[in-house]
């Protein structure tokens, strides 16, 4: 029969490939988020400059289709971008719900770990009483004997 430690590590060693699996897709939305956020900056930054671009060529004087195309692409834009950033808030929030499922898991394995190691020390300690009492029944013996 395996002893008690053992029992409680072989759950927190499940805990702990659950933990890091956990931890792994966290880091890969992460990374998705910080690229979804990179693109969004991009469009945004690519608005600017195409303003800027439009400003200066009709500085001198645009024409009324020009000016209706202009409008009609920056409509588009504005609604990508808008798009865009309502998925970047929804993603946004499953990362953080992805961020306290590890954070519980991690916790859970901790505290497994804690009370792991309380019963090793216990076992430890419960194995060196009976190691004293073995060896002081044995003295005795030799004591009795000698006697």
């Amino acid at each position: 029969m395996k002893k008690k430690s053992q029992r409680i590590k072989a759950i927190v060693d499940i805990k702990e490939m659950q933990e890091k699996k956990a931890l792994e897709v966290l880091g890969a939305a992460q990374r998705k988020l910080m690229t979804m956020q990179a693109q969004v900056d991009g469009l945004i930054t690519y608005r600017q400059e195409y303003r800027n671009r439009f400003n200066q060529l009709g500085a001198g004087g645009s024409s009324i289709s020009n000016l209706l195309e202009f409008r009609a692409f920056m409509d588009k834009l504005d609604k990508a971008i808008v798009e865009q950033e309502m998925t970047l808030v929804e993603y946004q929030a499953e990362v953080l719900m992805k961020r306290a499922l590890w954070q519980d898991l991690h916790h859970r394995t901790q505290s497994l770990q804690k009370v792991c190691d309380s019963a090793l020390s216990e076992e430890l300690k419960s194995e060196y009483k009976q190691e004293q009492l073995a060896q002081d029944e044995h003295s005795s013996r030799l004591v009795s004997r000698l006697l």
